[in-house]
């Protein structure tokens, strides 16, 4: 009797089905090593759904992906916790989850919110993740929050504002704010062009009992962290670093060479997320402006 074969279409479905899943989990891994999802967060995106990318994915392929990790350490981490080497992540059993949880915790811990903070909030992320998007739509819906312009250096783009956007000056102008002490922070930014924060603005709105949202980048929430510990840090980040290439090159408002110094700064930025108290993903600029305001509200989780 003839052997039976699959019909060649159904063969090509799951041969272009089998490449799918190899690219969305090369890109769940490319996310992990480059910061945009936490290892936790890829984990419980495996438990939540076995039979996806994440569900699929050995738990070999996941330790590599992590920074710092090859193949030496992942194997003395996968022995010191009794996970078998051809393990799913989506396969794994209630003790292996708890452990795998468990040692992420120890080595790689999200970001937690500290208590006491003021009501000064700092905006901040990687090139091209939405900052300044989000930051417009907080304005515009929650006319309550003062948002802070920032001063710079470099020319306005098409359709933004002097004193709406930015507040746009020459270096001799930014070297006075600096001299005379009028910037919370400040930074060269891209190694091109200097931004800085106003100081007098947000201390009146402060003393007015208003919330302010500082939307900057990472040099300046570090001036600001140590300027005023008590302001709350969230880090902005996008959904994966794939979309993060998308928004940068979709904009349109940088030639090659700028786009890829900006790709190689947003890789050193994304390492930086533990320093801030939340991490919101900004998939969706409406719901992640609508969590950047829960944080003020105390609200986030």
């Amino acid at each position: 009797m003839p052997e039976s074969r699959p019909p060649e279409v159904d063969r090509q479905a799951a041969s272009e089905r089998a490449v799918a899943a190899r690219r969305e989990r090369a890109g769940l891994k490319m996310d992990v090593a480059t910061r945009v999802l936490t290892p936790q967060g890829l984990l419980r995106r495996a438990l939540a759904d076995p039979e996806s990318a994440a569900g699929a994915m050995r738990v070999t392929e996941f330790l590599t992906a992590i920074p710092a990790v090859g193949t030496t350490k992942r194997d003395r981490i996968l022995a010191e916790l009794g996970i078998s080497p051809v393990k799913r992540l989506g396969g794994l059993g209630s003790r292996q989850r708890a452990v795998l949880a468990g040692y992420l915790d120890a080595h790689w811990p999200e970001p937690t919110p500290r208590g006491n903070r003021s009501r000064l909030l700092v905006l901040a992320g990687p090139t091209a993740v939405g900052k300044g998007t989000v930051a417009t739509y907080i304005r515009q819906n929650n006319p309550e929050i003062h948002l802070s312009i920032s001063a710079t250096t470099r020319p306005p783009r098409p359709g933004e504002v002097d004193g709406e956007h930015y507040y746009f000056v020459d270096d001799a102008e930014f070297d006075r704010l600096i001299a005379d002490g009028e910037l919370l922070e400040w930074a060269l930014v891209h190694n091109r062009y200097r931004y800085g924060t106003p100081r007098g603005p947000i201390q009146a709105a402060l003393d007015r009992g208003e919330a302010v949202l500082l939307e900057i980048d990472l040099q300046g929430a570090r001036q600001v962290r140590a300027a005023q510990p008590d302001a709350a840090l969230i880090f902005l980040a996008p959904p994966s670093w794939a979309e993060l290439v998308n928004r940068l090159v979709g904009r349109g408002t940088e030639d090659d060479e700028e786009r890829a110094r900006r790709l190689r700064t947003a890789r050193t930025e994304l390492r930086a997320q533990d320093e801030f108290d939340y991490l919101i993903v900004n998939a969706d600029v409406a719901e992640a402006a609508r969590a950047v305001v829960e944080v003020l509200r105390g609200d986030h989780r």
